[in-house]
């Protein structure tokens, strides 16, 4: 008895089991949509409009991302040391060549211009004194050299003593060392001069980068200093840039740079401003980066309304064409989540899930779920009320061919 009873309650528990999984693998209800289908009570409707799926090779482009940069754009730094009075500009502002940009603190060198000015003159005074004092060495020398011929002319004719001759040669001597003192005393008054004018170029040169003016037109595009700062010789002040003059740097992989080539013509698009604009490689930057393999280039573009630098822009670098199944956007509906097409197959219009992905004009790329050649409705329906209603069919596909329900 209890190894009977024993059985059969593991056959009961067997049944109920058995039961169980049928019961939700649905055996049991009716009415249900098949697996695969929206719906097959009814007969969709014929499309008023068709057209045929066709396939295609499109181009392809690796996209290299960058950022669009100002091809002239200058650091504007201090040569000076003091405090800054004034800045007349802001970021954004618009200035031309030889604009006021910044003005520091000039006093002192003024001071210095005033003081190497007196240099100079001291200077010239001195050289004006040295070169009377050579004029008067050379007339004693020209003089003495006169008596001693005549004195030398007399000793031949034994007019006169030799201790005459004597006199006149050691005056003679004296005269023209006088005449070379006299001579370095002018180079060394010359030289002060040039010492003294230098200091006072230095000075004026100085006083003059106390105004800072902009070094060509352009736009302020950073400002680093506001007026009580201190300026040191080096220090940046501003950042000017041509916004007229425009690049996109973007860093292309090793394995297409050999498709990138100076002066090609290369599409660049800016998605801020939703344009494409033809881009012409000016520069590739023959280092690579080892991290990640990738080399920089320099493409320009043209200065169009709203394009400013800073902004993200992406290069479209050529690969080798791709085959693609293309339809009419007014093909696809979308039903929730879910892309559908509906699709002739032997003279019934069902509906198929299929997966989109780029546009190309008035055509949408079909990834998955169309071949190609099948002939495709046109229809601009609501999403929420699909054609036929609960009555249409998306099967599932096995094959791959179709989409994924």
């Amino acid at each position: 008895m209890g190894k009977t009873t024993k059985i059969l309650t593991l056959a009961a528990g067997g049944l109920l089991l058995i039961l169980s999984m049928l019961v939700m693998a649905g055996v049991f209800r009716t009415g249900l949509i098949k697996p695969g289908t929206v719906g097959e009570a009814g007969t969709p409707p014929v499309p008023e409009r068709s057209t045929t799926a066709t396939v295609r090779l499109i181009p392809q482009a690796y996209e290299a991302v960058g950022t669009i940069r100002a091809r002239s754009e200058a650091s504007i730094a201090s040569q000076v040391s003091g405090r800054v009075l004034s800045v007349s500009v802001r970021e954004g502002d618009s200035v031309r060549e030889g604009d006021l940009l910044v003005r520091i603190d000039s006093r002192e060198w003024q001071a210095r211009a005033q003081q190497s000015r007196e240099a100079v003159r001291g200077a010239a005074a001195l050289e004006e004194r040295a070169r009377e004092a050579f004029k008067g060495a050379e007339a004693v020398h020209a003089e003495t050299r006169s008596r001693r011929d005549r004195v030398k002319n007399y000793f031949q004719q034994e007019v006169a003593t030799r201790q005459d001759l004597e006199q006149v040669e050691a005056a003679f001597g004296s005269s023209r060392a006088a005449v070379g003192e006299a001579t370095k005393a002018v180079a060394a008054a010359r030289a002060e001069v040039e010492r003294a004018r230098r200091v006072e170029e230095e000075a004026l040169v100085g006083l003059d980068h106390t105004a800072i003016k902009a070094p060509h037109d352009g736009q302020v595009a950073r400002r680093m200093v506001d007026p009580g700062d201190m300026a040191s010789p080096g220090k940046p002040l501003l950042v000017l840039q041509s916004p007229k003059s425009l690049q996109l740097e973007a860093r292309v992989r090793e394995g297409l740079i050999g498709r990138v080539g100076k002066g090609a013509r290369l599409p660049v698009v800016v998605d801020a401003l939703g344009i494409e604009l033809e881009g012409i490689v000016e520069e590739i930057v023959p280092s690579g980066d080892p991290a990640t393999r990738s080399f920089l280039v320099k493409v320009s573009v043209p200065a169009v309304e709203g394009l400013l630098p800073g902004m993200f822009g992406r290069l479209l670098v050529p690969l080798d064409e791709r085959r693609a199944v293309l339809v009419d956007r007014e093909a696809v509906r979308r039903i929730g989540q879910m892309e559908v097409v509906r699709v002739e197959e032997e003279g019934r219009w069902t509906s198929l899930f299929v997966k989109t992905g780029r546009e190309i004009g008035e055509l949408v790329e079909i990834l998955s779920g169309l071949q190609g050649s099948e002939k495709v409705a046109l229809e601009a329906l609501d999403s929420a009320n699909p054609p036929g209603g609960s009555e249409d069919r998306v099967p599932a596909v096995e094959d791959g061919r179709r989409g994924r329900p």
